[in-house]
């Protein structure tokens, strides 16, 4: 029976697909859950009985919209999920437990994904034994009514659900009650209700991209005690970094990976393929529609007004952000009249970190010493054959992490578990571990340090340690005539693929942040004040690429610099 269904038809259509109309991770999963189907699984099966029960709801269940079955205008994505999610079950359990404990739908807007929502806990709130409890979570009220108007309306068009007289729904103004069993769909707001003390044998996180992980998280911690629960995560990308939907994508793939020992995590990530979320292949690939908007694949006309929104992105950048974000699943922030690059250019640009490559170089380090209570960088470039090579290290305050990582949306715990910056001090930095970590560069990564350069501006007793040491260290002047050269090296050197930095996530967000100011020669340089956040590795990064410039232009060493 499963086998002849919409949802084993489209999983198996995602595998053998060969056009680029599926991502990677979407083919991933739906081979996983055929394995599963076929009966091959010594974990999961799928239970025809769950199955067909499910198809018999579906068709009594009326599209407010087609005016059909919803049996017959399900969306083939909706049918893999909803199947895979409610039907897989766990095998040898004596619970008759469903196998996925967490199931996430990574998809851009208009995909119809508060309509499946809506769907599945229609069929929940049936299905599921009596006194369940089901809570949706979303940002505010606004956000969180929206799938209980998409319910309401589905059960209000549908005869066998609701009738004046004797309905199986009660339908009132802050809850939806299921008269044959007593369950209870209760919509939440996060910048309203508390999520503590709730029992949630299901929850559904709503647009998660916009949420931290409290709310997923408290209503995690609701089901404990139960045998039988489920997540449900559903989302766009947002552009920011500090949200629930980041980690939750991140576990999804590493389970999708074979990195994790659990595998009952079930996710449809609809989302471009690496190669395609860099640079400007949005721009020209169809494929960046059709793996963000499957009903795109399906549906022409949708595909078409993607293509007029892609047009109008391409054109005015103040568009770019809303259409890479909710329409490509491309996290994205936009740039701003006075940009200093697209952060997409520099993503083609990363290289995962090798150790080995620094032993014996000459390297140039910059650095930008902030006031005592916010962050830091040094940055370490050497270059080989035209390319600049990068690794840049951020510091800040350990007392200010979580202060930081609200006020700025940088989820800067994942930041220092990755080693992307390090956190030291309390609520100051500690410019001695700054000094110390300079100071033992050369024996930890096995380079000679060239040069030191820096801003005087808070660094003066740094210096003074540094030079004490040995270091030459070299004052830069943050004006726009010293450092329009290096500001625009970099660029050209980011645009011709000339640059490489070891992958950074925190480094490229300040890339996002950062803002140019051009002085009355049309000289730019980066400025602070008018970046829309942190852009201290920049600066550093910066600092580096002047001395090395520097040194290649008057150093005699056969570097070749075109003058501004």
């Amino acid at each position: 029976m499963v086998r002849d269904g919409k949802a084993y038809q489209y999983a198996a259509w995602c595998v053998t697909e060969t056009d680029g109309k599926v991502p990677n991770y979407v083919k991933k999963q739906a081979k996983d859950w055929i394995n599963i189907a076929d009966d091959n699984d010594p974990d999961a099966y799928v239970d025809e009985e769950a199955y067909e029960r499910i198809c018999r709801l579906l068709k009594i269940m009326i599209h407010p919209d087609l005016r059909c079955s919803i049996y017959d205008g399900l969306e083939d994505y909706a049918w893999l999920f909803i199947t895979a999610t409610l039907c897989t079950k766990l095998r040898n359990s004596e619970f008759d437990s469903r196998f996925y404990v967490t199931a996430l739908l990574e998809i851009a807007r208009k995909n119809f994904k508060t309509f499946t929502s809506a769907v599945i806990f229609i069929i929940l709130m049936l299905t599921e034994p009596d006194f369940s409890r089901f809570f949706s979570v979303a940002p505010d009220l606004s956000l969180s009514s929206e799938l209980q108007k998409a319910i309401r309306k589905i059960i209000k068009v549908s005869p066998a659900l609701y009738d004046e007289d004797e309905s199986a729904f009660k339908l009132l103004r802050s809850q939806i009650i299921c008269n044959l069993n007593e369950n209870e769909y209760t919509p939440l707001a996060y910048s309203k209700d508390g999520m503590d003390g709730k029992l949630a044998n299901t929850f559904l996180a709503d647009e998660a991209g916009a949420l931290d992980e409290y709310p997923v998280e408290a209503m995690r911690s609701s089901q404990i005690t139960l045998f039988n629960k489920l997540g449900i995560i559903i989302s766009t990308q947002y552009p920011n970094d500090n949200n629930v939907l980041v980690d939750e994508i991140d576990i999804a793939k590493k389970t999708l990976d074979g990195l994790t020992d659990d595998r009952r995590y079930f996710s449809l990530l609809y989302e471009p393929d690496q190669e395609l979320q860099t640079g400007d292949a949005w721009k020209t690939d169809d494929r960046v529609i059709y793996q963000s908007n499957p009903v795109a694949v399906a549906h022409e006309y949708i595909f078409k007004e993607l293509k007029k929104k892609r047009n109008l992105a391409v054109i005015y950048e103040n568009k770019r952000e809303n259409y890479l974000c909710k329409h490509s699943n491309i996290l994205y922030k936009g740039l701003g009249t006075e940009g200093y690059i697209d952060v997409q250019k520099v993503k083609e640009c990363r290289i995962e970190q090798n150790l080995k490559f620094w032993r014996g170089r000459r390297v140039w380090l910059g650095v930008d010493l902030s006031m005592t209570d916010d962050n830091t960088a040094v940055a370490m470039v050497t270059e080989e054959e035209g390319v600049i090579y990068a690794k840049v290290f951020g510091f800040l305050p350990a007392d200010k992490i979580e202060y930081k990582s609200n006020k700025e949306h940088v989820d800067y715990k994942k930041m220092i578990r990755n080693e992307y910056c390090y956190a030291c001090g309390d609520e100051v930095i500690d410019y001695g571990e700054i000094e110390k970590f300079i100071l033992d560069i050369e024996k930890k990564f096995d380079v000679e340090i060239v040069q030191i350069g820096y801003d005087k501006w808070n660094a003066l007793a740094t210096v003074q340690k540094l030079e004490a040491e040995g270091f030459e260290c070299v004052d830069i002047k943050q004006h726009s005539s010293v450092l329009h050269m290096p500001t625009k090296l970099l660029k050209e050197k980011i645009l011709q693929h000339e640059f490489q930095y070891e992958s950074n996530r925190l480094l490229e967000i300040n890339f996002q942040n950062a803002r140019c100011t051009e002085d009355t020669n049309l000289n730019k340089y980066v400025n602070k004040k008018k970046s829309s956040g942190k852009v201290d590795m920049v600066i550093s990064l910066i600092n580096a690429i002047y001395l090395i410039q520097q040194d290649m232009l008057y150093g005699n060493d056969g570097f070749i610099c075109q003058m501004a």
